[in-house]
Order: C-alpha cells, then structure tokens, then sequence
C-alpha cells in the first residue's frame, strides 16, 4: 500500500495532468474528460504569453467528415473570440471521418498573448460538427494573469 502512494505522489511530482472540472454546455459527446497543462486548480490561472495545452478525451455519438472548433472568452456574459493555432478538429489529433460511438483525443493549444487584460472570465469551447451540431462544448473558469 505504502508504495501505491509514493508511487502516485510521484507520478503527480511530475506533472500528470489531472482532469478539471468543467461545466457541460450542450455536448452531444459522452465520456469527456478535459485536460489543461498546467491548471492543477481552478480557476485555471493562466500567464500572459504562455501557452497551454488542452486535451479533450471523448466518445462521439454522432459521425462526422469534419470538425471545427471556436473558443471563447465570457466577460460580463459577452462572448470573445479566442484565437487558438488550429481550428481544425481533424489536424488536432481527431482522425476524420469522425465515427459514431468511437473514442477519440482532441489536443489543441491556448496561447494567452501578452495584450490581454489581467481578467477573470470564463473559456467556452466547442468542437462542432458538419452541420455545426456540436460534438463537445464545456466551460471553465480562468483567471489571467501576468
């Protein structure tokens, strides 16, 4: 038992992402889990001009030839593009044609560029399908900092 433990201590020491907790927003998807390298707390606390790593694991319910993702940040209830490097959900880890009831990892990446106010808001993210149903969509609060 003992060396279960320190075995996990150590595994956490070095960096395991563990999922955060989000809020759904619609997803048709089943089984998700987010990860955000590093955010070991919420609200995620992210530092301008870093870039973090997002890994969504999730089951689809629907097939799909493509995908599309659009991030936003929610401040005082109004929507705000977020850039992200791909928006491309089959060039970010998803093999398309999305297939019906097969697991699937999308990774992306969120730079917070320098420019951005020092702001506690919510980043909603959606990866739609096809016919711009939505495959997933989850909420988390974040914190930006310098």
């Amino acid at each position: 038992m003992v060396a279960v433990c320190w075995l996990m201590a150590a595994l956490l020491a070095l960096g395991e992402a563990v999922p955060v907790k989000f809020v759904d927003c619609g997803s048709k998807a089943e089984h998700i889990i987010v990860d955000i390298t590093p955010c070991p707390s919420l609200p995620c606390v992210l530092h301008k001009g870093q870039t973090y790593n997002v890994n969504i694991t999730f089951t689809s319910t629907t097939s799909s030839q493509t995908s599309q993702a659009e991030v936003y940040g929610i401040l005082a209830g109004i929507p705000i593009p977020f850039h992200i490097p791909n928006t491309d959900g089959c060039k970010s880890g998803i093999q398309c044609p999305i297939k019906k009831m097969q697991k699937y990892s999308y990774i992306n990446s969120l730079p917070i560029k320098s420019e951005y106010p020092s702001v506690e808001l919510v980043v909603k993210w959606e990866l739609m399908d096809d016919t711009k149903n939505l495959i997933f969509c989850w909420k988390i609060p974040v914190k930006i900092s310098s």
